[in-house]
C-alpha cells in the first residue's frame, strides 16, 4: 500500500500523495467562510455530518489563487480533525513503483517547504506532498 499515490494539481503543478494519508476525494458544496481566519483557509464545510475545514492550497502555498474556484478536495485527518484541500484536478489513485527521490532543482518557497520530494510517474515528475505542511499554511502562519 505505501506504493499507492493518489496524483492532482495545484496551480497546474503534478502533486503525489500518499493514499494512505487520504480520507477521501470529494466535491465540496458552500463554504462558509470564517471571519479572522488565516488567509488559506477558506471557510468551513460539511461533509457526511463532518466539520471540514477547507483549506486553499494555492494559499497555503503563498502562491496568489487563479480565481477559478474549485470544488475539488482531498480530505485528510490531521489530530482527529477533517480538513479539505482544494486542488485544481484529481486523476485518481495510482499504484507508482518508482521510489520518491530528492528535489535536485530549486523550488519557490512554498513548494519547497511542502515537498518530500519527487516521483515520476508517466514521463512526468510529480512533487511528493505533505499535506501536514499544507495546512499549516504559508511559513510565517506555520510560526
Amino acid at each position: 500500500m505505501d506504493k499507492l499515490y493518489l496524483i492532482a494539481t495545484i496551480a497546474g503543478q503534478g502533486v503525489a500523495i500518499r493514499a494512505a494519508l487520504v480520507d477521501s476525494v470529494v466535491e465540496i458544496g458552500a463554504v462558509s467562510p470564517v471571519p479572522l481566519a488565516a488567509p488559506h483557509i477558506a471557510g468551513l464545510a460539511a461533509l457526511r455530518s463532518r466539520l471540514l475545514t477547507i483549506i486553499c492550497s494555492e494559499h497555503a502555498l503563498g502562491i496568489t489563487p487563479s480565481g477559478k474556484a474549485s470544488s475539488r478536495a482531498v480530505i485528510v485527518e490531521v489530530d482527529g480533525h477533517y480538513y479539505g484541500l482544494v486542488v485544481g484536478t484529481i486523476d485518481d489513485a495510482r499504484i507508482i513503483e518508482a521510489d520518491p527521490v530528492p528535489i535536485r532543482a530549486r523550488l519557490e518557497h512554498g513548494w519547497a517547504r511542502v515537498a518530500l520530494g519527487t516521483i515520476e510517474f508517466e514521463g512526468e515528475s510529480l512533487i511528493l506532498i505533505d499535506p501536514h505542511r499544507l495546512i499549516a499554511g504559508p511559513e510565517e502562519m506555520a510560526a
